[in-house]
């Protein structure tokens, strides 16, 4: 090696996309905060990226100026790629002219696949292991990352289906788990890095990944679809309009599929008077112990979702396909389904069980102004047991919930209106709204969600049920 190029191998730093998402093999690139011919420092946010759980930025771990940004916003990136360069020495003589940013193309044509290792077809239409329907394209203007020795030999034998030798290892966080795996937990949205394998020699089974799949309040609601976060491209007609389906959206779909065709799904409905409920949540708006926190109905409703578990404890549950078990959860990780503009996201308040009702409210309010910043983290989206889903705000009078992947039960509350009520033997006008429960009936028989159900009805009917059974 010449002089100049170990001078322009030290100079020029190459920073990678980095595992952002604990497991998960891509990336888009949202938003660059940076030029070409920027000065960073580091610790520098440099750009946000999208995986399939939340979006993330990225600081830039060196001092310099930039010199190329890789990709343009808007590409979806692997993880290990250089997307951008630095110049660590900006006064030292022959650097490079800063290389202007890529931009992003308009709709492309169509480029050659590059097919995936094809598994089993099916001989019968619904029978069989069906081909998966994503293909990786090659991508416009990326150059090829080389593996590095030891990365590459531990892929491989972990691809042959065995353990890596361990001085290959050393250094290397990359879970071990065979290509179809690793398809299946980007699918189901599981970080294979959380995972405990069971397979020889400390590989992921794909037993591993379903045991591990666990999927982020009233103003902020995940029973509609959120808005599209990308451009859609319209047909030439006109009549069509197609947007591409990536990142959280594309996480939560294959969740939900998973879910819906896992555990089996039954919903029980109850309406119920809940004006009390709502005289209590306006004289909780007054309270001074109230007063740094937002009262609402979901607050209530949850406390009583809560009071309900606790009574039946044994509806707080998961079913681990793998060992043939029911596990009984003695905390409960409270999920609140939430519409994003990225997308259906669903995190929860971890032991809420634990919560006084000011903590509970001061938790529902942080998790909302994150949810809306766009800040939900992928940690804040694991180990739900159970959730809460409002379709009320969209005037929805009821609905049925498909759970969260990993949960028991998920609860949706309908909108809270006046309507005719037979009350003390007279027709007046009430405060009234209708509860769905959805549960996994391998964990949950109809006795048990019917208990639970009406638990939650009786404590919002009569609020000081949270005293006497809380």
């Amino acid at each position: 090696m010449t002089a100049d190029t170990s001078t322009a191998a030290t100079r020029y730093r190459e920073f990678k996309m980095p595992d952002v998402g604990e497991g998960l093999t891509e990336a888009e690139i949202l938003k660059w905060y940076v030029k070409p011919g920027d000065t960073v420092v580091d610790g520098q946010v440099v750009c946000e990226v999208e995986t399939a759980k939340a979006a993330v930025e990225l600081p830039i771990p060196y001092d310099g100026v930039v010199h190329a940004l890789r990709f343009a916003e808007g590409t979806t990136v692997d993880v290990g790629a250089s997307i951008i360069t630095v110049d660590v020495a900006p006064g030292a003589p022959g650097g490079a002219t800063p290389v202007a940013a890529p931009v992003a193309e308009a709709e492309p044509e169509p480029e050659p696949e590059v097919a995936e290792p094809k598994g089993r077809q099916p001989v019968l239409v619904g029978y069989g292991v069906s081909e998966s329907s994503t293909k990786r394209r090659a991508r416009k203007g990326a150059s090829t990352v080389p593996e590095q020795g030891a990365a590459a030999a531990a892929i491989q034998a972990e691809m042959n289906g065995q353990a890596a030798p361990a001085p290959l290892t050393e250094g290397l966080s990359r879970p071990l788990a065979k290509p179809p795996v690793r398809k299946l937990a980007k699918d189901l949205g599981v970080d294979l890095a959380t995972i405990t394998p069971s397979g020889p020699d400390g590989i992921i089974t794909r037993e591993d990944v379903h045991a591990a799949t666990v999927q982020a309040e009233a103003d902020v609601p995940v029973s509609a679809p959120a808005p599209a976060a990308v451009a859609a491209a319209p047909s030439p007609a006109g009549r069509e309009t197609r947007i591409p389906v990536k990142g959280v959206r594309k996480a939560t779909a294959a969740a939900m599929v998973g879910s819906a065709f896992t555990a089996p799904h039954v919903t029980e409905f109850v309406t119920v008077d809940v004006t009390r409920t709502m005289k209590l949540v306006d004289e909780l708006k007054s309270d001074k112990d109230m007063a740094d926190v937002r009262v609402n109905p979901l607050l209530l409703i949850a406390k009583a979702l809560l009071v309900a578990i606790k009574r039946h404890p044994e509806v707080n549950a998961t079913w681990d396909e793998d060992a043939q078990e029911i596990v009984l959860k003695h905390y409960v990780n409270l999920g609140i389904a939430a519409a994003t503009p990225r997308g259906l996201l669903v995190p929860n308040i971890k032991d809420a069980h634990d919560k006084t009702l000011p903590q509970l409210a001061q938790s529902l309010g942080e998790l909302v102004a994150t949810a809306r910043e766009g800040r939900t983290t992928p940690a804040a989206m694991q180990g739900g047991t159970v959730t809460i889903t409002n379709v009320g705000v969209f005037g929805v009078d009821t609905g049925t919930p498909i759970l969260n992947p990993g949960e028991s039960a998920i609860l949706a509350v309908g909108a809270i209106k006046l309507q005719p009520w037979v009350h003390k033997g007279k027709v007046k006008p009430r405060q009234v709204t209708t509860l769905a429960l959805s549960f996994d009936h391998r964990l949950v028989d109809g006795e048990l969600g019917s208990k639970v159900l009406a638990d939650i009805a009786a404590v919002l009917e009569q609020p000081k049920r949270l005293i006497t059974w809380g």
